[in-house]
């Protein structure tokens, strides 16, 4: 099986090169993997950083090279993170499909246990939820936020999700065949839960690490883009 791990890229140069070599390091057994990286016209050294990893197999020599080499797909102009990720779901050419971001919030290392019930033929989606496992803990706003929305998903759509939010979502190829993801930003994230939960697909939830970071150490979403989000959860319940 192929693993294409698709990675929005909006000013991070502090740490690219980090991510990416973290994601090189994961020992994901016999499965192959693809990393596409797209960048969301960042106006820092982020599209400098990423000429040097394109086409490459590898940027940890202490780690086994991809199998495929790096692709860096670029956006002309700023449109944001569901923009991107659509990008790179158009150009992912894996049976199953992960988001990371390029930040260090999120641990490669957790992988394996986002694959274990893909692999066992237990599910077709999964989340990995920061709330069930080890965590830098968050703000409180930050934590009402998030449980808030994932409060209002399980009321609309009959589940029992304890983080809706999470970056790490899995999807096996069946899963996103016929999805239409119209969102441009963070509301990506409500987009295609709604629609994978309105096709009938339970999603399945493991513990992932966790370690968030604040605005001053780059962060992007703001409380704008929770009512954004809000809205997307109501919307999407009642259309396409």
């Amino acid at each position: 099986m192929l693993l294409s791990i698709v990675m929005p890229v909006y000013n991070e140069e502090n740490f690219l090169r980090e991510i990416v070599a973290r994601v090189q390091a994961v020992d994901l057994g016999g499965m192959e993997r693809e990393l596409v990286i797209v960048d969301d016209c960042s106006r820092d050294a982020s599209p400098q950083i990423l000429a040097t990893m394109e086409g490459q197999t590898s940027i940890n020599p202490q780690a086994k090279p991809f199998e495929r080499p790096i692709r860096v797909e670029r956006h002309g102009v700023n449109q944001g993170k569901g923009a991107a990720l659509r990008t790179g779901f158009a150009l992912a050419q894996g049976d199953l499909v992960l988001i990371q971001d390029a930040d260090l919030e999120y641990d490669p290392e957790d992988y394996p246990k986002l694959l274990a019930p893909v692999q066992k033929g237990k599910a077709q989606v999964v989340y990995g939820s920061r709330f069930t496992g080890e965590r830098r803990i968050m703000f409180f706003h930050h934590w009402v936020g998030n449980k808030f929305l994932t409060l209002i998903t399980n009321i609309l759509y009959n589940t029992t999700l304890s983080d809706m939010e999470t970056c790490y979502k899995l999807f096996t190829r069946q899963a996103l065949a016929g999805l239409v993801i119209k969102s441009d930003r963070f509301n990506f994230e409500p987009e295609i839960t709604a629609k994978i939960l309105k096709k009938g697909i339970r999603i399945y939830e493991v513990p992932i690490s966790y370690t968030g970071r604040e605005f001053d150490e780059g962060k992007k979403i703001t409380w704008r883009d929770g009512v954004v989000a809000l809205w997307a959860l109501v919307k999407f319940r009642f259309t396409d």
